[in-house]
């Protein structure tokens, strides 16, 4: 029995190092995006866009491939909007066939993308579209069934998200290497040929160190999964939930009054918090505003840095390279400053609680100073991407990387925060699927930046900085709510889940 505990905890490490380096690898490649295009432009995709126009009188001949640009922001902006908008129907997989079926449906369709991108040639240019977006789309269903495994570590569940969140941004630095590859000789079909067989990996750990359902939080004892170790490791979500009706019947028949209590306390919260009250609250509205606003900033960025580059380098192709590089290389940095935001969220843990006050409470209080650094970052990324000064991008490459990273960390670690994580996969998706139509705004800002701009992103750049400071009300909002809570918590005691007024009791 003690060899199938520590056979348990021995996979439990194993998944989280092997889902960092999952993620790492191959989660959030699209992001990378700014590095395939160099290699894409090299290879002649989309090349026919191009025209050559004679500068004046002069005999010079400029090459114009604006068309060609656009072609390439249209390919990101697809590939963007279904990676968020389809995660309502992934969440809702995820939560009703679990992780197996998620997980086999991911690989399939990443392996599909990078085999779309092995057998496309510049004569097939539009291959680009379905393979970049099946790419994103499986990219994050393997994020979104990795997040889970935070669920083995209670004592540091935030910093484990974030951390997988950094470690997907950071995979972008998959097609940095890709770029580099190719400038030492190594084809574009080769390279994505073996991310395709890398897929053996995945399939292998999807059977061996993942559940078939879900880790179910808090973690029961001797929780296990993968390859079971004798009848004590046998357990699983469905044993769990025929546990908690056996122990209801029990309660009818002989357990003490305060069991019922206790029991109809959950029963009575799990009405409280359904489906539809999570989405209609306050919280979960400017969640949906303070994503929204800031993943736009973050995808016009990604998708017109190329373009941005070339403008500001004058059409060198040494600088636009050496930037483009050094971009990718920052992007590698996710990693290390995600587990940041998470240590703020679980700073907490360990440390005497209030009088009253919840654990949720608690994970409450830590959220919003990590929703005012997250929007004071984007506010400071912003105002430097709007400054056209080429040297000041690398700044502005720290700052992105930065902000991205607790971005993306700060939304997983807040839906399973402030809402029952029954609905984690389904709200997750709803969030994500909703910010993605606003995303789509990137394509009309890019075409304006292209037509009447004239190239110049200034003003587009200066009234998305003015649109980031809408941002700040959210952080400032689940202060006001954990102040209010703090002070009713003397008087009146707390309920263990508290989602906010709804929109519905708001008569919004």
């Amino acid at each position: 029995m003690q060899g199938c505990e520590v056979d348990s905890k021995m996979r439990y490490w194993l998944t989280l190092i092997s889902g960092m380096l999952e993620c790492l690898c191959f989660a959030g490649v699209v992001f990378g995006y700014t590095s395939l295009v160099f290699v894409l432009k090299e290879d002649q995709y989309f090349s026919e866009l191009c025209s050559n126009n004679t500068a004046g009188d002069s005999s010079l001949v400029e090459t114009d491939c604006r068309g060609q640009d656009e072609q390439f922001s249209l390919v990101f902006t697809i590939a963007s909007f279904l990676n968020n908008f389809l995660s309502l129907i992934n969440g809702y997989l995820f939560d009703r066939f679990g992780t197996m079926v998620t997980r086999l449906l991911a690989v399939s369709l990443y392996t599909t993308g990078t085999l779309f991108v092995a057998f496309s040639s510049a004569a097939y240019s539009l291959m680009l579209f379905p393979a970049l977006s099946c790419i994103a789309v499986g990219g994050i269903l393997l994020l979104m069934t990795n997040i889970q495994v935070g669920n083995l570590f209670a004592a540091h569940r935030s910093t484990i998200i974030t951390f997988y969140n950094g470690a997907f941004d950071s995979s972008s630095g998959v097609f940095l290497i890709i770029k580099i590859l190719h400038e030492r000789g190594i084809s574009l079909q080769s390279s994505f040929i073996a991310l395709s067989l890398c897929s053996i990996i995945l399939v292998a750990r999807t059977f061996l160190l993942m559940p078939r359902t879900h880790i179910p939080y808090p973690l029961p004892p001797r929780y296990t999964y993968g390859v079971t170790c004798g009848q004590a490791n046998s357990y699983n979500v469905e044993q769990v939930k025929r546990s908690k009706e056996d122990a209801s019947n029990q309660d009818s028949s002989g357990k003490d009054e305060t069991a019922k209590s206790d029991e109809t306390d959950v029963e009575n919260t799990e009405k409280v918090a359904s489906f539809r009250s999570c989405a209609l609250s306050w919280f979960f509205l400017w969640h949906l505003v303070w994503l929204s606003i800031l993943q736009l900033r973050h995808y016009l960025f990604i998708g017109t840095l190329n373009s941005r580059l070339s403008r500001l380098a004058r059409n060198d192709p040494t600088l636009v390279s050496q930037y483009t590089n050094a971009f990718a290389m920052t992007q590698l940095c996710g990693v290390l400053c995600a587990p940041w935001n998470g240590l703020i969220l679980d700073r907490h843990k360990g440390k005497p609680r209030a009088p009253g006050e919840t654990e949720q409470d608690a994970d409450l209080r830590s959220s919003y100073l990590s929703l005012f650094l997250t929007s004071l970052q984007c506010l400071l990324f912003s105002v430097c991407a709007s400054i056209p000064v080429l040297p000041l991008q690398y700044v502005t490459f720290i700052l992105q990387v930065l902000n991205r990273s607790f971005l993306y960390g700060g939304n997983a670690a807040f839906i399973s925060i402030a809402f029952p994580a029954r609905h984690f996969g389904k709200l997750y998706g709803l969030v994500m699927s909703l910010s993605a139509v606003i995303s789509l705004l990137q394509y009309p800002c890019f075409s304006l930046v292209r037509g009447p701009l004239d190239g110049d992103p200034f003003y587009v750049d200066i009234t998305l900085t003015l649109l980031s400071v809408l941002v700040f009300i959210h952080p400032v909002y689940v202060f006001i709510h954990c102040r209010r809570k703090a002070r009713s918590r003397k008087n009146i005691p707390p309920a263990d889940i508290d989602i906010g007024p709804s929109l519905a009791q708001a008569k919004l």
